[in-house]
């Protein structure tokens, strides 16, 4: 199975091949659930990144590691913009005169204009679903737990598969088992979906 067509079905997936390698490890050497459900916990976009810095600077003035400190703790440490994409931005706002930079002791302090006020307050949609999509219920928290449910997931698969090579799935009993597993599914995706 190529990369680019781990998202097709295959039960080796969960029986010691296939995207995760022969014991569940992925082209990185390591269990990567991440990639089974369509990557990490949300990225801001470039352009997005603003309404970020502008939400941080909201409350109180701050230079720029607090800035990235701040998103880090909001995004419930799923986001932590680099110093390459806060300080350009910073740049950016300040030429846009939506943040004003003072100097303080070496340090460059960032407070919100009105300007800039008005800017988040049109992008708040925006700010709320990213931190909504990335933050304190956001995978990063639960990994282990998810890792958890997913080797539960991989056991079930390899006991089919050792029944499949003991000749005990016949017709009857894969009958059986799909009705069992069309109730499991319909209690998992109403637990999920509450």
């Amino acid at each position: 199975m190529r990369h680019e067509e781990r998202w097709s079905w295959d039960p080796g997936m969960f029986m010691g091949r296939g995207p995760w390698g022969r014991h569940g490890h992925g082209h990185r050497g390591r269990g990567d659930w991440w990639d089974m459900f369509g990557g990490p916990p949300p990225r801001a976009e470039r352009g997005a990144v603003r309404y970020l810095v502008l939400d941080a600077l909201e409350k109180q003035p701050r230079h720029g590691y607090e800035i990235m400190q701040t998103i880090e703790e909001r995004s419930g440490q799923t986001y932590r913009p680099s110093p390459g994409v806060i300080y350009p931005t910073l740049q950016m706002l300040e030429e846009l005169r939506h943040v004003r930079g003072t100097d303080d002791d070496g340090r460059r302090i960032y407070a919100i204009t009105p300007e800039g006020q008005k800017d988040l307050q049109e992008h708040r949609p925006e700010v709320e679903d990213f931190y909504e999509r990335s933050g304190a219920s956001s995978w990063a928290e639960s990994a282990e737990d998810l890792a958890d449910l997913m080797q539960r997931a991989a056991q079930l698969f390899r006991v089919l598969r050792r029944a499949a090579r003991r000749g005990r799935l016949n017709p009857g009993t894969m009958r059986k088992l799909r009705t069992i597993l069309d109730e499991v599914l319909s209690k998992v995706t109403s637990v999920v979906e509450e």
